[in-house]
């Protein structure tokens, strides 16, 4: 043999037992110095098979992890930057993660869109930041073969960007996300007593004239308070730039006020003379 085998059982460096060891190890690491994250599965509803796509997904569960910064001295990426746009908020971090405690927990409990795995566009939140934080990479071949294993996934991930997708994990932290930042209408939907909706079965009182002819859609009784406006508000003012804009004068139709026109006319921002 080419390698000598008192040190190495036919399958790299290490026995099995020496490799569960080592898992045990860091599992025990992530443990002590990692924190309790919530893993959140997506669960498509209608895939676009064009673009790669689903506008409609939703999160049904939530499990409890724990996982390591590998960034510890603050987020990667670019941060807060303000482009023509307004203010987008870039914090990238990297999760270390267990492949263990992952298939223990996760992956032989659900149905993962790639199996056996973290996927990418699954959710993770961070009780330490109250933040939710979605997955744009998942590694898991580093660090490389250590006794001749792959112990630990290494989640790439970013803030995530809520899209009105639906949050029913069951746990009242997550799912109130959705009840703040929604700006889904049929979600302030008027329920039935015996939680039935007339003619669809999904919980929500429709009008006996089911049909809005303007529209050409559903029409529903609302609730009366609801506003999209009323939403806006109670989501961080940078969510929807209402304070860059005021503060830049865009909050009014006179041009007079603003700091800088980001109209066609002058899509650079660059001043008139």
């Amino acid at each position: 043999m080419a390698v000598n085998h008192y040190f190495q059982g036919g399958r790299g460096i290490g026995n099995d037992r020496e490799k569960r060891l080592h898992e045990d190890i860091i599992i025990e690491s992530l443990k002590i110095f990692g924190q309790d994250i919530y893993y959140l599965p997506r669960v498509l509803v209608n895939r676009d098979l064009v673009l790669g796509e689903d506008t409609s997904s939703r999160f049904d569960d939530s499990y409890l992890l724990e996982m390591y910064f590998e960034t510890n001295e603050g987020f990667a990426g670019e941060n807060e930057i303000i482009n023509k746009f307004g203010l987008e908020i870039r914090d990238d971090t990297t999760l270390v993660l267990s492949k263990r405690r992952f298939e223990e927990h996760v992956a032989s409990k659900t149905t993962l869109t790639a199996q056996g795995r973290p996927n990418e566009g699954d959710v993770v939140y961070v009780p330490l930041l109250k933040s939710f934080f979605e997955i744009l990479f998942v590694e898991d071949q580093e660090p490389f073969y250590q006794l001749g294993n792959l112990p630990v996934y290494k989640l790439k991930v970013t803030r995530f960007e809520y899209a009105n997708e639906q949050i029913n994990t069951g746990n009242e932290v997550l799912d109130q996300a959705e009840d703040k930042y929604t700006l889904d209408q049929l979600q302030h939907r008027f329920t039935l007593e015996y939680g039935q909706e007339v003619l669809t079965g999904r919980g929500s009182i429709q009008l006996e004239d089911s049909f809005n002819y303007d529209t050409g859609k559903p029409a529903f009784l609302m609730n009366e308070d609801f506003s999209t406006t009323s939403t806006l508000q109670t989501q961080s003012p940078y969510a929807s730039n209402l304070d860059l804009n005021a503060e830049a004068g865009y909050n009014t139709a006179d041009v007079s006020d603003d700091i800088l026109d980001f109209t066609e006319r002058n899509p650079f921002g660059e001043i008139d003379e």
